[in-house]
């Protein structure tokens, strides 16, 4: 008599199936709900005071590099003081409640604490000037600002995100003078245009030097 039914035969190649599937569901649920493309994007912390990215870079067409300085110059785009935010309210909305947190920064000499919301890891290297002053656009990375009441982190930022640009052929990038312009479109010779930033570039767009961005 028979102990084990005759099924039990192929019990080895259904435990192994089984096992490679789990393996596999795992691994890709982790590869993408513990990735920054489920993580980050769309990740819009509450700041202590409701500023609009949509009324002032959209409707006032204010230029991002009036209030973030240092996108040209260093590694940082500089999060704006409260004096540059009084160079417009000591005369606009001077008695605004919203205000009330930017009044007393000034008064008190105090800065506000913004919520940081593009983070990179510490051992991760980044700089903001290099690549503005190259052609790369801030919504290439930051997406379309000037239509977020409420500024989100729009893409992943993570390694191969920007590894996927460094190694394409056809980088987002465009003229320098083009790069805070959120509604800029890509002219008829777009084409010749990258074909020549592509030759200029050349030198900086190998990414196998790992000390480029880890330092």
């Amino acid at each position: 008599m028979q102990i084990f039914p005759k099924w039990t035969n192929n019990f080895p190649g259904i435990f192994l199936i089984g096992a490679f599937l789990l393996v596999f569901s795992l691994s890709a649920f982790i590869w993408y709900y513990g990735s920054p493309y489920y993580t980050d994007v769309g990740y819009a912390p509450k700041q202590p005071v409701p500023y609009s990215h949509k009324l002032h870079a959209g409707d006032l067409g204010i230029d991002c590099r009036y209030c973030h300085v240092g996108v040209e110059q260093g590694y940082s785009a500089v999060i704006p003081p409260t004096e540059t935010c009084m160079g417009c309210h000591t005369y606009v909305k001077t008695d605004s409640d919203k205000l009330e947190l930017v009044r007393q920064s000034w008064e008190t000499g105090m800065p506000i604490e913004w919520v940081k919301v593009h983070m990179l890891p510490e051992y991760a290297y980044f700089n903001h000037s290099v690549h503005v002053n190259d052609g790369v656009a801030c919504i290439t990375c930051h997406g379309n600002i000037a239509e977020m009441e409420v500024v989100y982190q729009a893409e992943p930022l993570s390694m191969d995100w920007c590894l996927d640009c460094h190694r394409s052929d056809s980088p987002e990038v465009r003229p320098v003078s083009e790069v805070t312009n959120m509604y800029w479109t890509p002219p008829a010779d777009y084409d010749k245009f990258i074909a020549s930033w592509m030759v200029n570039h050349a030198e900086e767009r190998p990414v196998g030097d790992c000390q480029k961005c880890h330092r």
